[in-house]
């Protein structure tokens, strides 16, 4: 390639799996990532919102993930992530409840509704190691409605998470660890001489999209601007989590100011407390005095 390109921008991962010229890649990682869960592998699908070369321009407004359907109409959606935001986690749970929600049309019965499927790759982890349920690797984390015993309630689809930070295996033994390596690795291959576990059909195919984008300089641009987004969100970013540590800290300082003071009205209260008391003390031993000298006066007289 004459230019590295890295697969995870969304704009080219929505040409990868988003494509119609790619429907058997979307077919190949759906199957990979998804595995024994379906009943059967997939064999085909109808990409709902195909990625569209024209429609890229303004890469700030585009649709950038990837809905679709395969031949039993179970519903499909994924998306790559590469910022984490406070809101990530509702929003991965909200969209998996559009997705499944939408296929009814209005007097619909419930029977009408498919498995659906939400599949988010994340370039930063999102979730604690210990979260991975019921042996699942570190960087794969599946969510499906199940009781204490693990037990699915009804098969609904569910979301899958696959946070690429957390991958690491250096050995390709499935076909998704492949796809992973390649999100990860792919910017740096060499597309004249790729290593062995990039010796695949589907695999060369990816990296042709990863050449078109890096030999054709209309796609190329559109690449860098979106590069350039990503920056300037991230950016964005950082000046809001500095702002906020900055708001924290005043936070801190004004709620330790209020506490040296209350500890200080506090004091000035047990001053005046101990003060009162030892006036009412005084007032005492003087009114002991006082009753003293009436009863020595007469013995005096």
């Amino acid at each position: 390639m004459r230019r590295p390109i890295d697969p995870k921008v969304d704009c080219v991962f929505k040409a990868l799996l988003g494509s119609n010229n790619n429907r058997n890649l979307l077919v190949h990682f759906l199957n990979a990532t998804l595995g024994e869960t379906l009943r059967c592998p997939i064999r085909e699908v109808e990409i709902l919102n195909p990625y569209n070369d024209r429609e890229q321009a303004d890469s700030k407004l585009s649709i950038v993930d990837i809905k679709a359907q395969d031949e039993n109409k179970q519903q499909y959606q994924i998306e790559i992530q590469l910022l984490n935001h406070s809101g990530l986690s509702a929003r991965i749970i909200y969209n998996w409840g559009l997705l499944y929600t939408r296929q009814l049309k209005e007097s619909d019965p419930y029977e009408l509704l498919k498995p659906s499927y939400s599949i988010w790759l994340l370039a930063e982890p999102l979730l604690d190691d210990q979260l991975a349920y019921f042996g699942d690797p570190e960087f794969l984390h599946v969510y499906r409605f199940r009781d204490n015993q693990g037990r699915c309630f009804h098969n609904h689809g569910g979301i899958w998470l696959l946070e690429l930070s957390k991958f690491q295996a250096a050995d390709v033994e499935t076909e998704l660890q492949r796809w992973l390596r390649f999100f990860l690795e792919a910017e740096r291959l060499d597309s004249s001489n790729l290593p062995v576990w990039m010796q695949t059909n589907e695999m060369r195919q990816a990296m042709q999209t990863l050449k078109l984008f890096s030999d054709e300089d209309r796609a190329y641009w559109e690449y860098q601007d979106r590069i350039s987004y990503l920056r300037i969100q991230r950016s964005l970013e950082n000046d809001l989590k500095q702002a906020l540590q900055e708001k924290e800290a005043v936070l801190q300082e004004r709620e330790i100011a209020i506490q040296e003071k209350e500890a200080a009205v506090q004091e000035k209260d047990i001053a005046i407390q101990e003060k009162d008391a030892a006036v009412l003390e005084a007032a005492r031993l003087k009114a002991l005095l006082d009753q003293l000298h009436q009863q020595i006066k007469p013995l005096s007289e």
